[in-house]
């Protein structure tokens, strides 16, 4: 199970990092063809979507790394079983919310799909294909914190401090 999981990190990571390599490509391509008289249509949105995309996707691989802000001012005072029962409430209330917004996101999906809408550019992309980037970016990062909560329950460190992130 560790294993299929840190690949779904990594891949999830990876796909960020795609996405990030495409609005590369449409902005050099706007900048390139702008000097040649020629314009991507859309250019913008599509960027905006691949933006959120990687945003959500890399949520993830972010929380494993321990490259999140976290205010560590009154955990790094605790120790032991105080400590470790800040974590476990916090990392508790961040899977609920965490949970919630995967739902409400796939929720979304689902209505924008079955209504058809349409993304509100040129393109008339289905909204639906740019907001289920998020969806799943929201969902890796809900199995991220349910695997981080689990090892912590369990009395291992979290990946967050384990692989030595979380450096403030």
């Amino acid at each position: 199970m560790r294993k299929f999981l840190d690949g779904l990190y990594h891949l999830s990571g990876f796909l960020a990092g795609l996405l990030m390599v495409f609005i590369f490509l449409i902005i050099l391509a706007q900048v390139v063809g702008r000097q040649f008289g020629l314009v991507i249509p859309s250019a913008n949105e599509l960027s905006g979507f691949a933006m959120a995309g990687a945003v959500f996707l890399a949520l993830a691989p972010t929380l494993r790394a321990g490259a999140h802000i976290r205010v560590g001012v009154l955990v790094r005072r605790l120790q032991g079983r105080a400590r470790r029962g800040l974590e476990l409430g916090v990392g508790g209330f961040s899977l609920l919310a965490s949970s919630y917004a995967t739902l409400q996101l796939w929720r979304l999906v689902l209505d924008s799909y079955s209504y058809g809408d349409l993304a509100p550019g040129l393109l008339p992309l289905p909204i639906w294909i740019p907001q289920s980037l998020l969806a799943v970016g929201i969902t890796i990062f809900t199995v991220a914190l349910a695997d981080t909560l689990v090892a912590l329950w369990r009395g291992e460190l979290p990946s967050y401090l384990a692989e030595g992130g979380g450096q403030e």
